[in-house]
Formats: structure tokens, sequence, C-alpha cells
């Protein structure tokens, strides 16, 4: 159930992201629209960590894993967890046939710029790789930002810090949401010209409403090209025609990747279906 074993096929790797959600009733929700997408064959399926803290993530990781059998890679951040609690969060993972975890450092809370490292914790996430591969034989992976960490304005410095989180023993990588593929290449040819060999998968969120991609690339530091931009906000009172601009761009970007020789796609379902699943059908006509 490892995902560095899918790597070396002859087709790229297909992974959804969700996150958990803050009640009983979502949580429900959630579970049965990762069933429905389960019949896409994902090879594994990513659980943020949100505000609602660790259990959850850990909760719903252990509960896909257990009834639907899918590969399946919990999130694990610098925040709040001091070593112990790490390692006895790795423990539960570990004997509840999790065999992936993403390790992040996480991002400063309550709008600081500055991140605060727990005490007796882990300050950035090649320490929490490092710990992670000291513990168990996890499969680990890392975020690579194409267009660059927000916090860090030195391209090669952000690429150093890539190639350290490797180094640690991660064993892949997976983007940041990006909507200009040109960015992604270049980034891919300098991680490579750096030395970092691991598998590198695209990061790639449909777009459904342009006031929350706006809001989101404003916060990951990831920008929208300027004919995109300005095609969405002359539909952005017609939901269903920011879907098909959306859409048509998600799936032209998707068939560029893959016929560039990108490893794997990872889609950012935002807990949705009907998007991630019209994409897919399109890849594989």
């Amino acid at each position: 159930m490892r995902i560095d074993e899918l790597f070396g096929r002859v087709r790229p790797t297909i992974s959804f992201e969700f996150y958990p959600t803050q009640n009983a009733a979502g949580a429900e929700t959630l579970f049965q629209t990762i069933h429905q997408l389960q019949a896409l064959k994902p090879d594994f399926i990513s659980i943020t960590r949100t505000g609602g803290g660790t259990q959850q993530t850990l909760e719903l990781t252990l509960r896909i894993q257990r009834e639907l059998g899918i590969r399946t890679m919990s999130h694990l951040t610098c925040l709040h967890h001091n070593q112990e609690e790490m390692h006895a969060h790795l423990e539960t993972l570990w004997d509840g046939g999790v065999r992936n975890v993403l390790a992040l450092r996480g991002d400063p809370e309550n709008g600081q710029l500055v991140f605060k490292a727990p005490k007796n914790g882990f300050a950035y996430a090649n320490e929490l790789a490092g710990f992670v591969a000291a513990r168990h034989d996890f499969c680990i992976g890392v975020a690579g930002y194409p267009e660059g960490h927000p916090q860090c304005l030195n391209p090669t410095r952000d690429i150093e810090t890539l190639k350290a989180k490797i180094d640690a023993g991660a064993r892949f990588i997976i983007t940041q949401l990006f909507f200009d593929n040109t960015d992604f290449f270049r980034w891919r040819d300098a991680c490579r010209a750096a030395g970092i060999t691991v598998p590198i998968l695209a990061g790639v969120i449909p777009i459904e409403n342009v006031a929350q991609i706006k809001r989101f690339v404003t916060r990951c530091g990831a920008k929208i090209p300027q004919e995109l931009l300005l095609t969405l906000e002359a539909v952005e009172a017609d939901p269903a025609a920011v879907y098909d601009v959306g859409i048509g761009h998600a799936i032209a970007q998707c068939q560029e990747l893959l016929a560039e020789g990108t490893e794997g796609l990872h889609f950012y379902t935002l807990n949705k279906s009907k998007a991630t699943a019209h994409i897919c059908a399109e890849l594989s006509r």
C-alpha cells in the first residue's frame, strides 16, 4: 500500500485530496463523495490537516484505509506537536495499516508572518521528514512550489530547501496548485538540475468559483494567468459558464502535463466529485 510502489509504471499516477469536515453529517457526506470517486480507481487519496486538528485527519485516513481499501496518505504538520506526540501519532497510523504520510511545516497561525516551532517540536518539514523516516518505513511525500514558496523570496534557496526534505527521506513531491504549465516545467527542470530525482506530481485544482479561487491563490502565492483571469471574470455571475471555463482549462492543462512526461496528477477536489470526475473522464478518452 506504499505510494512509491506505483512509480516506474507506464501510466502516471492519479490522486485526489480531501479535507476533514467539522461535524458528523459533513463527514458522512464527504465519505460518500470519496466512495463515488473510488470508481475512478485513484492510485491514492490524500487527507489534509485542517483547522479542526490532527485527530480528524487521523480518523478519516484510517476509515478510508479500513473501509475502502484505497492507498491513503495522511498529512502531518509541525504545528502544535512535540516529538512525543508525533511519535504516538505515527504509531497509530502504522498500526492502522497506513504507510504513507505527507510531511509539511504548516503555515504560521493567526495571520503571523513567522512560524513558531512548538517546544521540543519541529521548525521545518525536513526535520519532520527525518523524524518520520527514523521511526517506521513510511513512504514520505513533501510539498513543492513551482512558483516559489510565498515565504521564500529566493528561488535557489527554495529548491535547496526542497532538496533538504528529499535528503531527509522523502520519496516524492506533490506541488502546490498552479495554472501555468510553463512555471511548472521551468521549476521541474531546475529541480532536476539541483539533483532532485524523485517523482514530482503536479497539483491541479478545477476552478468552479471565481471568488474562491482568488482567495486560494492569495494565500498560497500562486497566480492566475491574465487571459484565464479575464475570461473567468467576464462570466463570474454565471456558475455554469465559470464551470465550463475552469474545467476546460484544467483538461488542457492536464493533457499538456501528461504529454510532457509528468509522473502524476494530484487533484485538489475541495471535497467535491463532479469536476474531478469530468476531468478524469476526458483524460481517459
